[in-house]
């Protein structure tokens, strides 16, 4: 592994841990995933987890590999078709509790990136919450990942 990668993984290690020391937040299991290599659109999910007794709220996420970023969640419009549209008082994380944001759920949207993102790329991103606390990740890009809801993505209409 070269330096640069051994440096990566650590950083990457290192997103599992609270942002300072006072904060009770923690995200694991974070990846993104584009559906091509020219898509101009892409989404990150992750657990976002809560160790404190009163509950925060991430209310915004930035990166520099997109011209826009937000926080979005699917929902069923009234002719039934599943649209992705911004949630812009972002997602409730309960105190001594988790969020997972999923695909087909809640989640980081990606929009206008700025370079193509491929398997093993890495995506910096920085998640903020009600309570000042902020979490710095290195989140990885990985295109062959499936999970819950991944087949709720396929026709998926992108509402504003």
């Amino acid at each position: 592994m070269t330096p640069f990668k051994t440096l990566l993984a650590a950083a990457a290690v290192t997103f599992a841990l609270p942002a300072f020391a006072d904060s009770n937040i923690a995200v694991r299991d974070a990846y993104a995933r584009v559906s091509s290599p020219a898509a101009k659109s892409g989404g990150i999910f992750m657990v976002i987890e809560n160790h404190g007794s009163t509950a925060d709220r991430l209310v915004s996420a930035a990166s520099e590999a997109a011209a826009k970023v937000e926080l979005h969640t699917h929902l069923a419009g009234e002719d039934g078709i599943m649209r992705m549209v911004e949630v812009p008082e972002g997602f409730e994380v309960p105190a001594q509790g988790s969020h997972a944001l999923a695909r087909g759920g809640d989640h980081v949207m990606l929009m206008g990136l700025t370079r193509p993102l491929k398997e093993g790329d890495e995506v910096a991103l920085t998640l903020t919450f009600e309570s000042g606390a902020r979490v710095d990740l290195a989140v990885p890009v990985d295109l062959t990942r499936e999970d819950a809801g991944a087949h709720q993505m396929q026709g998926m209409d992108h509402a504003h």
